[in-house]
């Protein structure tokens, strides 16, 4: 009688050494900022100290993270971003080029004393290049913001938008394709390649 096979492997899991932050020589990371493991810092960003970044995140060349602004695991960041004190970054949120984000709603040069105004973009969310989010408001779970919209209101989850101030114009499903042009929620946000999914995803 032949013997059992051995139970599988147990997959490796995190190595510090092997899966240390990467920090390109330009990059300027200070000491008290938190880097998660596999995270990868690109050309010129800057990361004070007092911010956190999550495992796995890539951070574009020139990006700006401030002390106190949080991104979770996942996230990506694409180029010429400056992610403020007050703003956070859930997992798995993507960041295009040129997206502005702000964290004050009465700027002036002058001014000696001012009023931090958060900023949450929930997890999956996707704000395409060029965006601005005036602070003050959260983007739901898996919404989108397409390139150049200027978002002035809260934005809910699975919510596709667009245009100056910003305006809905559909639903998308997690995988970003657009599943209704209608104004009201549909039931199932989900599109038919992922229609075999867990219903909780997608609802």
């Amino acid at each position: 009688m032949s013997a059992a096979p051995p139970p599988p492997a147990p997959a490796p899991g995190p190595d510090p050494e092997r899966d240390a932050p990467f920090v390109h020589p330009t990059a300027i990371v200070e000491r008290g900022a938190q880097i998660g493991l596999g995270t990868k810092i690109w050309h010129h960003a800057h990361v004070r100290a007092g911010a956190v970044i999550g495992a796995r995140c890539t951070i574009g060349k020139n990006v700006f993270v401030d002390a106190g602004a949080v991104i979770g695991d996942g996230a990506k960041i694409q180029n010429n971003v400056s992610v403020y004190a007050g703003v956070t970054l859930e997992d798995d949120v993507f960041v295009g080029p040129s997206a502005v984000f702000t964290n004050d709603l009465h700027p002036r040069a002058a001014a000696s004393d001012w009023t931090l105004t958060p900023t949450l973009v929930r997890r999956g969310a996707s704000i395409g290049g060029g965006v601005t989010i005036v602070c003050g408001h959260e983007i739901g779970p898996e919404a989108m913001i397409g390139s150049g919209a200027v978002v002035t209101r809260t934005v809910e989850p699975n919510e596709l938008v667009v245009g100056n101030p910003a305006r809905r114009i559909g639903w998308v499903c997690r995988c970003g394709e657009v599943v209704s042009r209608d104004q009201e929620r549909p039931t199932d946000v989900r599109c038919a390649a992922h229609r075999d999914d867990d219903p909780r995803s997608g609802r």
